[in-house]
């Protein structure tokens, strides 16, 4: 350990106890996670342990890999791979370091089998297609560790279920393995541990290392300069970038966060036609972009050449740009951790303060940023829910491991009974999963497509070529919709885009993308064939799955601040700026104290308006909405549209509705489960949920390169099959998983129900307003914005709607 503190000394580095402790405990054969803020050398603090480790051993160059390295995104296994190269020149180790992913070359790949480097960067998916691999197992064979990187994140997805089962198989060839995660504070950093090394843990030597050293965090909330003529409804934030730009100029670099691909491309164009000196000194970065604009995006904001950076969730993670000065978030974030995240990617030194300004939408949302304030200095955050019994996942494993070398089932079973996910399978599901995969199931036995995987003296094994290259060209848990290439006329290639987008334009159409001008040529082979416009005005792609819920620790913050200017305790600026529209929301209906739940009926052209406030974001309101409309609608005959946003929901129809429905028993959790499945909302949801659960299990196949199935195709297959299961195999698992991720996941059904009881505790108070007030205005809109029946465009169904609410 003593050359690892000789090189930390020769770079002029301190060694923070943190990173000496996990030093110490990785060396002596523990397990665990490392717990430490943004820019104090989290990854050092494994690093060099497996570095050192290496060295004891004495195995300068050895056959097969040594560590794996997972890391989420794209742009962090870069930045790893450049501190591990310094760390092994420094501390003068034969070892080779490489690179893994969606990017890497098909020659390359083949290369990393032949001779694997002693340490592999990757991501979750990639270890996968590894797993698909004749010989993985002497590949796996002599490995000492596994580090998941940002474990936080994976772990509250799919993807942290894949790399639980890798893990499990890799454990199951190495059964002195090491594994370590680095998170960021979540609220239930103990169950990340337990999920990270399962049901071993127990069996295991393991530690949470916490470090406790604080990032400082300055937040500053961008204010319009009238806050009464800012809009009461949006989600661009565009009205306020003359106000940004000084922002940018004073700083040396800048990361500037939207939350949506489309919001960052409109950000980036309205930022150059404002402030054209920033042609050449400003990129953008999202996941859609080439890699190799992206990659030249991140080396060159590593190495301080860009001013500006407009970016997505594409640049959220650990990755180390030191010349960034100052981040700027583009409207709510909506979880507190997130913001955390993004704000820690300026100030990425120790001790260094992270800097970050937030940019509301609408009026409304500047609430968001005294409450994301306060949450940070109170220490608030939020815990990451993970997935258990995901048997869509399994099944793609388990048919990972028949294209390779196939798979005892009784081996597996125990490997997998380790996992946290799978802690509770029983052998009867076991087999029903091992008779899906060899005949179809109940249903679908009739079928040879769905008839996968041969027998073989006790050995599960896939032996039809045609299967197993379907298989491998499916592995993975990120479903999106169909995507197409977008490349010049003349071949090179700049990204890719939703083939629903296209879908909408006509040869000759001009659209941005990627910060320039294109006119849709052709669709040929899949790919959208472009060449640069000069049109001024163009369409703005529009990207699926962009709008992300507000968390339950941001939505208590942002009730907290209400109910307090409402009892008269104001403590932050953005909400005293916010005085005027509340006094308006009191004056036209209500502004909610602690003890009381809002209902507002309004009357207008378009109907009856039920408008309710439970600021407790979009899924758990699509979940009251649904619940209460199948109530109501239980009393008597009527029928309800539902729209919903992060504070509250619409119920509109086309009756007079009798208020005196309206009582504490539409809250009540009695039935909850019942009633929500009972609802129709609950069956669409679930029939979009089973889409995904269908494309991670194999049940339609999405084809082959060049030949992607069309998106509405894979609807209707999907649909058909969720029909099949409903009508004649409720009991299938894959069927019942999808009801199950409904409430957990789509409705939070924990925290719906809370929110329930909240309500039921309360005094429900219902007003009767002439025409739309504050907290209804926004939700109006949205919905408003989905639907587009009218010939009047937006701009002039808004305006109307203003006149009305004055």
């Amino acid at each position: 350990m003593d050359v690892g503190k000789d090189w930390f000394q020769t770079n002029g580095w301190d060694i923070f106890p943190f990173q000496e402790s996990a030093w110490i405990h990785y060396l002596q054969g523990y397990s665990g996670l490392i717990n430490a803020p943004t820019g104090f050398g989290k990854t050092y603090s494994l690093m060099i342990p497996i570095l050192l480790e290496g060295l004891d051993q004495k195995s300068n160059k050895s056959q097969g890999i040594k560590a794996i390295w997972i890391a989420p995104i794209r742009a962090l296994t870069n930045e790893i791979k450049i501190t591990c190269e310094k760390a092994i020149q420094g501390l003068g180790l034969d070892w080779a370091v490489e690179i893994r992913s969606g990017d890497t070359s098909t020659s390359k790949r083949k290369e990393q089998l032949k001779n694997p480097p002693e340490i592999l960067i990757t991501t979750p998916e990639s270890i996968h297609v590894m797993l698909a691999t004749k010989g993985y197992e002497k590949l796996f064979g002599s490995m000492n560790a596994i580090v998941v990187d940002e474990w936080h994140e994976l772990m509250g997805s799919k993807r942290g279920v894949q790399i639980e089962l890798g893990i499990s198989r890799i454990r199951g060839l190495c059964p002195q393995l090491k594994v370590w995660g680095i998170s960021a504070t979540i609220a239930n950093i103990d169950e990340a541990l337990d999920i990270l090394l399962g049901t071993h843990k127990d069996s295991i030597p393991s530690i949470i290392i916490r470090s406790k050293l604080e990032k400082k965090i300055a937040v500053e909330s961008i204010i319009p300069d009238e806050i009464e003529r800012y809009p009461w409804a949006g989600h661009l934030g565009i009205q306020l970038l003359e106000k940004v730009i000084p922002i940018i100029e004073k700083s040396s670099s800048t990361i500037i966060f939207t939350n949506t691909r489309s919001q960052c491309e409109i950000w980036y164009q309205r930022l150059l036609e404002v402030h054209p000196e920033l042609a050449g000194a400003m990129a953008m970065h999202h996941g859609s972009i080439g890699r190799d604009i992206r990659q030249w995006v991140e080396k060159a904001l590593h190495e301080g050449k860009l001013k500006a950076v407009v970016s997505t969730s594409s640049l959220d993670l650990g990755v180390d740009f030191r010349p960034v000065e100052t981040i700027i978030q583009v409207g709510s974030p909506k979880g507190v951790s997130r913001f955390i995240q993004r704000a820690g990617r300026s100030g990425h030194q120790p001790l260094a303060i992270s800097r970050i300004y937030f940019v509301p939408t609408h009026t409304l949302e500047l609430i968001e940023g005294a409450a994301l304030r306060s949450a940070i200095s109170e220490g608030v955050q939020e815990p990451r829910l993970p997935y258990i019994r995901s048997f869509d996942v399994l099944i793609q494993y388990l048919m990972t491991l028949a294209v390779s070398e196939g798979f005892i089932p009784k081996v597996i079973f125990e490997e997998i009974k380790q996992t946290h996910c799978f802690a509770s399978i029983t052998e009867q599901e076991w087999s029903w999963i091992l008779s899906f995969l060899k005949y179809g199931g109940k249903t679908l036995s009739a079928y040879d497509e769905y008839q996968k995987i041969d027998v073989i003296n006790g050995l599960y094994k896939v032996t039809n070529r045609r299967i197993a290259r379907m298989h491998r060209l499916s592995i993975g848990t990120i479903v999106s919709d169909a995507s197409l290439n977008v490349a010049f006329v003349r071949g090179k290639r700049i990204g890719s885009i939703e083939e629903y987008f296209i879908s909408t334009i006509q040869p000759g159409d001009s659209f941005w993308f990627a910060g320039q001008a294109l006119e849709f040529v052709r669709l040929k082979d899949m790919t959208v064939q472009v060449k640069r416009s000069k049109k001024k005005k163009a369409k703005v792609p529009s990207w699926g799955g962009g709008r992300m819920p507000l968390s339950s620790m941001l939505a208590n913050m942002i009730q907290n601040k209400i109910h307090g200017y409402a009892e008269g305790q104001i403590d932050e600026y953005e909400t005293e700026l916010l005085g005027p529209l509340f006094d308006l929301q009191e004056e036209k209906s209500l502004l909610p104290r602690r003890d009381q739940f809002l209902i507002e009926y309004i009357q207008s052209k378009d109907g009856y308006h039920l408008m309710m406030y439970p600021f407790e974001g979009r899924f758990v309101h699509e979940g009251i909405a649904a619940l209460l409309a199948k109530r109501i609608a239980n009393q008597y005959s009527i029928t309800f549209s539902i729209a919903m946003n992060d504070y509250g929901f619409e119920l509109l129809t086309d009756k007079e509705i009798d208020l005196s429905i309206l009582s504490k028993d539409l809250f009540s959790t009695k039935n909850l489960i019942e009633d929500i499945q009972g609802s129709l909302n609950s069956v669409e949801m679930a029939r979009r949920r089973f889409r995904d659960i269908s494309k991670i299990s194999g049940l339609i196949f999405q084809g082959y390169p060049g030949k992607a199935k069309k998106e509405r195709h894979l609807q209707s297959s999907a649909s058909l099959l969720f029909d099949v299961f409903k009508t004649y195999e409720p009991d299938n698992l894959l069927f019942q998983q999808t009801y199950e991720e409904v409430l957990t996941f789509q409705l939070e059904e924990n925290r719906l129900r809370n929110a329930l009881n909240r309500v039921h505790n309360q005094e429900l108070i219902i007003t009767q307003p002439e025409g739309y007030t504050p907290f209804s205005f926004p939700i109006i809109v949205d919905r408003l914005n989905r639907e587009r029946l009218s010939s009047e465009s937006m701009a002039e169904r808004v305006k109307k709607m203003i006149a009305v609410s004055q």
